[in-house]
């Protein structure tokens, strides 16, 4: 990364052409090393010199002669007994501050500004060469001056002591070398009130110092590494950052910790990374593309470490991957909400297969089978969470799924002469997702089904034991192709969090006998931290517009809505609305304490169902219930046990894994 050669005027519009390399006795030096090392060694060298020019008598020279050449001061008031190591005292009568041979400063303030510094060196003081060469110090560290010496004149009225202080050259502009990642702004703002006046060199520290900090704030490895000013009153600064000259993967085995071969692809790693080659180097920048390699899902561990690349300012990034086993398979359990009744209610077990880093390239393969008492679903998701080359990270997902679920949300009811009724459904579709905004996601799909009733025999049918009928188009399945937009809102402050949902599904016609319909749903939780307690609140609602199969219509009712109800029992209608407030509290350990109330209502919608099968049933539409439970935290989320109370003063208990909806 070669220097910028732009050279700006901080305290004026004019740019002027990089200085040329001037003589060593031009500029005045103050720092070449890394980092930049403040005005000490100008210090030490004017401390050296008034120490070879004093040790062991000062310059004299009398006022009223100039052939003889200077001779050693007289010793007066004998050593010194306050603990100056035995130094050798000088009675000074006058002290006096000039520039360079003796000639008077241009600038008052200068002349005032030397004094001020001086501590020791006042008139009628028995000084030592220590103390002299400590004002000598101070006069420098003022930072207005390049040089400051001491001479002795010896006079009829004593002796005089005349500090020469050479003054800095006025500030005329700046010249600031490889500075790509910071702000022209930042130095123009540093020296904007600076132009026609004395170089400070406290002041030049200060904003050095300012800079340093800049890339320090912001986790880049940067500093200024040389500075000097320029015959003309040109400040030269030279900014060193380092570069990411390569980036390497090397695959670590989980087990001994050596190099291995890795399943995965670099260009799978590369491209997730924010960090590039010939970028500045930036350390929270790096500390974040782990955090993201981690979440891809297939990395057990992930560390990146720099290395200099000889005495250049670049570093090259090694980094370290333990991947995880890429698949396998694995056997559950859970519990169906659809079934409500029998000494099985709702069990069902589960078998999969999955891979998550399918070809090496981070796509991910599920394949699952779960089976209950009536339940029974088959899984095929394909999904590619960043669709090669895009780069709005796009993911995409393929879905194939062939279910059988329990009819009792909405078709529920005890009949003597008929079992229940199931729901089968064969689904298939694709999804593109990604970021669209800070804190906002959005889903794109199209998804096609065909869905049709059976009843306990298996056979398919069309109407239920209520007469109420089972598909929007008398046909023994409804086939619909379906147009999805979702889009979400996510927010997590220290003291609250929020989760918005809004979708929008429309049907497509595209034969004459698939379904028309539009359904739009939204959902709203939003949690707040008071004092030990938590508050939740949330709302959902929804409605839906032509022709749908009644199996579609919402069920109101159950763990996920009213509690206190059975599923599906407060009602069903094409538009509904839920409202819940919960208030929680840690009890111990995993433990937390909850209370809550529900209301839930079908908004006056359920006999615009096909076949309004909520008033057969005699649903009431509406509802509210309330209660207490207790959760417990787990790896599938909170385990839920609630005990709930509703308006028709019924109870129930009621389990449940996860969030509610």
């Amino acid at each position: 990364m070669g220097p910028r050669r732009d050279v700006r005027f901080v305290s004026s519009g004019v740019k002027l052409p990089c200085a040329a390399p001037t003589p060593a006795s031009a500029p005045a030096l103050l720092s070449a090393a890394l980092p930049f090392a403040h005005i000490g060694r100008a210090i030490d060298a004017a401390a050296r010199h008034v120490a070879r020019s004093l040790l062991p008598r000062l310059p004299v020279a009398r006022a009223d002669t100039a052939g003889p050449p200077p001779i050693p001061l007289p010793r007066r008031h004998g050593k010194d007994g306050g603990g100056g190591g035995g130094e050798e005292r000088v009675l000074i009568s006058e002290v006096a501050v000039s520039g360079k041979d003796g000639e008077p400063l241009e600038r008052p303030e200068l002349e005032a500004a030397a004094a001020a510094a001086l501590r020791a060196c006042r008139p009628n003081a028995a000084l030592t060469v220590r103390e002299v060469q400590e004002d000598v110090h101070r006069v420098v560290e003022s930072g207005l001056f390049r040089s400051c010496m001491p001479v002795a004149v010896d006079t009829r009225d004593g002796i005089r002591l005349v500090f020469e202080v050479e003054p800095n050259q006025d500030f005329h502009g700046l010249v600031c070398e490889g500075a790509n990642m910071l702000p022209s702004k930042f130095l123009e703002d540093a020296f904007r009130d600076r132009h026609g006046k004395i170089i400070n060199i406290r002041h030049l520290d200060q904003v050095i110092k300012s800079v340093n900090g800049w890339y320090q704030e912001r986790g880049l490895t940067g500093l200024v590494s040389y500075a000097e000013i320029l015959s003309g009153g040109i400040l030269r600064l030279q900014v060193s950052e380092a570069e990411v000259n390569n980036i390497n993967i090397r695959f670590l085995d989980r087990r001994t910790g050596e190099p291995t071969v890795g399943k995965t692809q670099p260009e799978t790693i590369l491209c997730q990374l924010t960090t590039k080659k010939g970028q500045a180097y930036n350390r929270a920048q790096v500390k974040r593309d782990v955090e993201t390699i981690l979440t891809m899902g297939i990395m057990e561990d992930v560390t990146i470490i720099p290395q200099p690349v000889g005495d250049s300012n670049k570093v090259d990034l090694v980094m370290n991957l333990v991947e995880r086993p890429s698949g396998g398979f694995s056997a559950g359990g859970g519990i169906s909400s659809g079934i409500t009744n029998g000494p099985l209610s709702g069990l069902i077990g589960s078998f999969a297969y999955s891979h998550r880093n399918v070809f090496g390239r981070n796509k991910k393969l599920n394949l699952s089978l779960e089976r209950g008492q009536i339940d029974s679903i088959f899984r095929l998701n394909y999904t590619d969470p960043w669709i090669d080359g895009d780069n709005k990270r796009t993911s995409r997902t393929i879905m194939v799924q062939n279910s059988r679920t329990p009819g009792t949300l909405i078709h529920g009811g005890d009949h003597p002469d008929h079992g229940p009724i199931t729901i089968g459904r064969v689904t298939a579709g694709i999804e593109y997702s990604r970021p669209f905004r800070p804190k906002w996601s959005g889903t794109l799909g199209l998804i096609f089904q065909h869905a049709g009733a059976r009843d306990d025999k298996g056979n398919r049918i069309i109407r239920d034991f209520y007469n109420s009928q089972l598909t929007a188009s008398g046909n023994a399945y409804d086939d619909t192709l379906l147009a999805k937009i979702e889009s979400v809102y996510t927010d997590s402050g220290d003291y609250s969090s929020t989760m918005f949902v809004f979708n929008i599904e429309q049907g497509l016609p595209f034969l004459p006998e698939w379904l028309s319909f539009n359904r739009v749903t939204a959902r709203l939780r939003q949690s707040y931290e008071i004092g030990p307690a938590r508050l939740l609140l949330s709302a959902s609602g929804g409605h839906v517009k032509g022709n749908f199969s009644p199996h579609e219509a919402f069920a109101i009712g159950g763990t996920n809505s009213v509690r206190g109800y059975e599923e599906g029992a407060v009602g069903s209608g094409r538009s509904y609305a839920v409202g819940s407030g919960e208030v929680s509290w840690h009890m111990f350990g995993p433990l937390e304490g909850v209370v809550f109330g529900d209301y839930g209502s079908d908004l006056s919608s359920g006999p615009k169902v096909p076949g309004d099968p909520a008033g057969a049933r005699g649903k009431p539409g509406s509802g509210y219930g309330y209660g207490v439970g207790i959760r417990v935290d787990s790896p599938l989320g909170p385990l839920r046990l609630e005990y709930a109370f509703n308006d028709k003063q019924a109870r129930r208990f009621h389990f449940g894994v996860g969030y509610r909806n």
